[in-house]
């Protein structure tokens, strides 16, 4: 299959892992999580986060979130989250479903969510009517390609920890976000009060396997009975930890998400020469946002498939990958350019 545009899933796997998956797969090891792979992987995330890190792999970025949201709150609680997150848009309900709460979307400026729009739903604490405010979850990188500042990060954990309530941040696209940041991934999480994390490979080179890290491990005294409950307890889980020692050794995380971002920013300096391209979003991370006369999109989508992200104004989502060529990028461009009308 051609590469194309849609999506940073459709990527293979990095050569890197799939040896680090082969090299694990020698002999016999000890199931769930009680090999040397996985006590080695969580070692290399403490190193990262530190020392007081609880470290749960799971399958999935929905399971990821899932386990999250499960060991934070009951089902009479309620998580605030933007309009736009995975959680709310794309995740079919599972967060409502397996934890039983309500889910509080916020109307978002460029995906980001704001202590000003958040604070209108920190009211009802205590009344048995309303369902209790208790974790306030965002996305890093956003669904609109957008990356939280360090400062727009503390500014949202201030205000929930003020409140009382905790914070959990989806970062399916997080190694894009520390490329697009320059800072070390502690420094936008633990350090700026994030309390959980859902840390993703998936989309930046890895096979399948997400970990969900605690930053506060009197928060999950039951979480290995939820994960097991969520049907994310992996019995072979050698070949998740593998990949996340792949992962992190030689800093192969950073040279994949480096790359992926630069081949978005490349490929918004050849639309931008496009007149009849209107940009929608930031381009910080690897995702493009665009709007596209509707005529051509077939088309397009039939040399570089695409998905499309708002039908009724005719915009687009590309996303580029760690094995995303600069000829991809040109190619693509020369094609719009010879199928714009007149």
């Amino acid at each position: 299959m051609k590469r194309g545009f849609a999506s940073d899933n459709n990527s293979g796997i990095h050569p890197e892992i799939l040896n680090a998956i082969s090299a694990a797969n020698e002999g016999h090891a000890v199931g769930y999580g009680g090999d040397e792979i996985t006590e080695k992987a969580i070692k290399r995330f403490k190193q990262e986060f530190g020392e007081q890190t609880d470290v749960y792999f799971v399958f999935n970025g929905t399971g990821a979130n899932v386990l999250s949201l499960s060991t934070l709150t009951h089902s009479f609680n309620a998580v605030i989250c933007a309009d736009t997150a995975h959680i709310q848009t794309d995740e079919c309900g599972a967060p409502e479903k397996l934890t039983g709460c309500k889910l509080l979307p916020v109307e978002t400026f460029k995906g980001k969510i704001t202590p000003a729009g958040i604070i209108k739903y920190l009211h009802g604490f205590d009344f048995e009517h309303h369902s209790q405010p208790k974790v306030i979850s965002i996305s890093q990188v956003t669904e609109l390609g957008t990356v939280y500042s360090l400062e727009e990060i503390k500014a949202i954990t201030a205000l929930a920890h003020e409140y009382g309530l905790l914070v959990h941040m989806d970062g399916a696209r997080l190694a894009n976000a520390a490329v697009a940041l320059d800072l070390p991934f502690s420094a936008f999480t633990v350090d700026a009060g994030v309390d959980v994390l859902s840390f993703g490979g998936t989309k930046n080179g890895m096979m399948m396997g997400e970990a969900v890290l605690f930053f506060n491990p009197e928060l999950t005294k039951l979480t290995k009975y939820i994960r097991k409950q969520s049907m994310q307890l992996y019995s072979k889980m050698r070949f998740v930890s593998a990949q996340f020692l792949a992962y992190f050794e030689n800093d192969l995380w950073k040279r994949n998400a480096t790359h992926s971002n630069r081949m978005a920013q490349l490929l918004e300096q050849e639309v931008k020469k496009i007149p009849a391209i209107q940009l929608t979003q930031e381009v910080d991370a690897n995702g493009v946002f665009a709007i596209v006369p509707p005529e051509i999109i077939p088309q397009l989508q039939e040399k570089y498939f695409f998905y499309m992200w708002d039908e009724h104004r005719s915009e687009v989502r590309w996303m580029t990958s760690f094995d995303t060529e600069e000829e991809d990028i040109i190619q693509f461009a020369a094609l719009i350019k010879s199928l714009m009308p007149g």
